[in-house]
């Protein structure tokens, strides 16, 4: 140590960032900690990494004959073929009954409507 440093320098600032921006941010972290605060930070990070562990499913990348594609993606079941007429839509007025019904809009027609009752009780063409 040189003759011009001060031996009490550390405690100095330490005092003038607790009197600057409070006592908190100069005690020991572990003053104020507690077996219940223990407790619900680990249930913090628990919580925390199974949100990250959703983020990292949602972008997990798969490669598909040399491209890398989103495995979220491919998990998907596509519903643009019918499965009663077997056609293959992408018509907009198809998707509300791919999603209520499983069938497009023709077979919504020929098959379900004004039947609703029988078709959600379990009928369909197929197994008449």
């Amino acid at each position: 140590m040189s003759k011009n440093k001060d031996p009490h320098y550390a405690v100095k600032v330490e005092q003038a960032i607790a009197e600057k921006y409070g006592i908190e941010t100069v005690q020991n972290p572990k003053a104020n900690w507690s077996p219940e605060k223990e407790k619900e930070y680990l249930e913090q990070l628990k919580k925390l990494s199974q949100k990250e562990n959703k983020t990292k499913e949602k972008t997990e990348k798969i490669e598909v004959d040399g491209f890398f594609i989103n495995k979220k993606l491919i998990n998907k079941k596509n519903k643009r073929k019918c499965e009663f007429c077997n056609t293959y839509s992408f018509n907009l007025k198809d998707d509300v009954y791919f999603n209520k019904f499983d069938c497009c809009y023709d077979c919504y027609v020929k098959w379900i409507e004004h039947r609703e009752e029988r078709w959600n009780s379990g009928w369909r063409p197929n197994n008449k």
